[in-house]
């Protein structure tokens, strides 16, 4: 029996799919680059603020306003990643998930440019403005890359090859890292070039997208093209017989057809979605809000603080780590779950936190064999965030809701990640000036709170249709059974599917009819 199961996940993973799926997470690895590749040149770009500002004004900036220039070029790309977020849903809807890729490679070339022509127009706010494209068309990206291969991939396998989005931004930062050498394109010459950079995928995924195919679930729910659906699904599962992808899309579409279209709006107002809208933003905030960007952003600064001889080398082999335990945790997903894998990884980044506070304070009382420590917990951390909120929360949103709501609900997921990473990114040199040593404590706080949500609230969606999911939430908010005297509700499934248990927050008062808190 289990040897006829992995006989047909063989099938359905075709060299198409596999090259489809691939062009896709181009996009996650635009992400990634982007994060990662502002890093290393930091210095290059300071230099670069003042000579700009000596060549107009005839006198240095003043380190005060170079440094506010400095942080807002880093935290404007979280700005266009908010606005380019919220708008996946419209562009997903209105020209398809294949269609809205491409046209979002339009930003990444412009993008690009700006930025590789900064030093010759002698103009700081080229970088900043191209950061803020950049940024645009990275928000774009974390939304249509998970939608499309979510959509594209098996319900089997669908797990997976959701951690495909994060495995593609963990490979962009790595590999922003390494070019970020000084030895390569991180110099003073060079660096509009490491920055100019990101153009060359977004125009390799804009010959590679017209050879994948729009998504199936696109194709019959929103444009009703059964035909073409079908065909699609037949070369993606390498199979005649794509019945049952068939009919989940059917029911799902037959299940739209009798609900209005659903707004953003409607997500918080609809019983059915607010518990899910909810899930999905507190997961996202749990990627960015764990303090991970503050080791992205300023890696390099912290390992110097922390006694590191040459930190950017320890910048690396912490993206090293971080690549490595992303493939561990694609082949864990689907084998543990997603809930206990997010749960591992808050955990044990709560423990790096508590560690890399400790090593830091030691440092500080010249004990220099603590720096160490420090490198050995901050490859602790990178690796627990790839086990569960690096990769989870991405494609766990997509899990929670069917088609209808899916793009809004991206849209508004996304656009909460984008805002806490970019709270994150504009104040942590500030906390770490005001905190020292002490400003993991509150990363460590806000994992503390994010492990008790998941623990209680976050239902494992591992091997269930969307359309089951969607029922369980469904369910759960309207006349549910009073839950059992241990406190735990379970969603309702359908009869072929795994029961999964939805835990309830202690009570605290009376519960009302839906099972939540009065």
């Amino acid at each position: 029996m289990e040897r006829m199961e992995e006989g047909d996940k063989k099938k359905q993973v075709t060299g198409y799919f596999l090259f489809s799926v691939a062009t896709a997470v181009i996009g996650s690895l635009q992400f990634g680059y982007n994060t990662g590749v502002i890093n290393a040149p930091e210095q290059k770009l300071r230099d670069f603020f003042n000579e700009t500002w000596i060549e107009r004004y005839g006198q240095e900036i003043d380190s005060n306003i170079c440094t506010i220039v400095w942080s807002f070029a880093v935290a404007v790309f979280s700005v266009g990643g908010m606005v380019g977020s919220f708008s996946v849903g419209v562009l997903a809807n209105k020209f398809g998930r294949r269609k809205a890729m491409l046209l979002s490679n339009i930003l990444g070339i412009v993008g690009g440019v700006l930025m590789g022509l900064s030093t010759v127009s002698y103009s700081f706010e080229m970088v900043i403005t191209g950061r803020l494209v950049i940024g645009l068309f990275c928000g774009l990206c974390t939304g249509l890359t998970p939608m499309y291969v979510g959509e594209l991939a098996p319900t089997s396998l669908r797990g997976a090859f959701g951690t495909l989005h994060q495995l593609g931004v963990v490979l962009g930062i790595l590999v922003a890292q390494i070019f970020g050498l000084e030895s390569l394109l991180g110099s003073s010459t060079l660096w509009p070039l490491l920055l100019a950079l990101t153009a060359i995928p977004a125009v390799l995924q804009s010959i590679m997208l017209p050879f994948c195919p729009e998504s199936p679930r696109f194709l019959l729910i929103n444009l009703n093209q059964e035909d073409e659906a079908r065909k699609a699904l037949v070369r993606l599962r390498g199979s005649e017989d794509v019945s049952s992808d068939m009919q989940e899309m059917k029911e799902e579409s037959m299940k739209m057809a009798m609900e209005r279209k659903v707004t953003i709006p409607e997500l918080f107002r609809t019983p059915a979605y607010r518990q899910p809208i909810i899930i999905a933003i507190v997961l996202q905030l749990s990627q960015q809000l764990s303090g991970i960007n503050a080791v992205f952003y300023y890696s390099t600064g912290m390992f110097k603080t922390a006694g590191v001889t040459k930190p950017i080398f320890a910048t690396i082999g912490a993206g090293i780590v971080n690549t490595v335990f992303t493939i561990v945790s694609l082949f864990l997903v689907e084998r543990a779950g997603r809930r206990t894998l997010h749960l591992i990884g808050l955990a044990g980044m709560a423990i790096s936190a508590l560690t890399l506070t400790i090593s830091l304070v030691l440092v500080q009382v010249k004990i220099p064999s603590m720096s160490y420590l420090a490198i050995v917990a901050v490859f602790g951390f990178v690796a627990m965030f790839e086990m569960g909120p690096g990769p989870i929360p991405w494609f766990i949103v997509a899990e929670l809701f069917s088609q209808g709501p899916r793009p809004s609900a991206m849209a508004v997921s996304g656009c909460s990640n984008w805002t806490a990473n970019f709270l994150v990114g504009l104040s942590f040199p500030k906390l770490e000036e005001l905190c020292g040593p002490y400003v993991f404590i509150i990363f460590m706080i806000f994992l503390i709170f994010f492990f008790i949500f998941t623990y209680f609230r976050v239902p494992e969606t591992k091997g269930r249709t969307f359309e089951d999911i969607a029922r369980g939430f469904a369910g759960s908010s309207s006349s549910a059974p009073a839950p059992p005297p241990d406190g735990a509700i379970t969603l309702p499934v359908s009869p072929t599917t795994e029961k999964v248990p939805m835990v309830e927050f202690p009570e605290v008062g009376k519960t009302n009819g839906s099972g939540s808190n009065a």
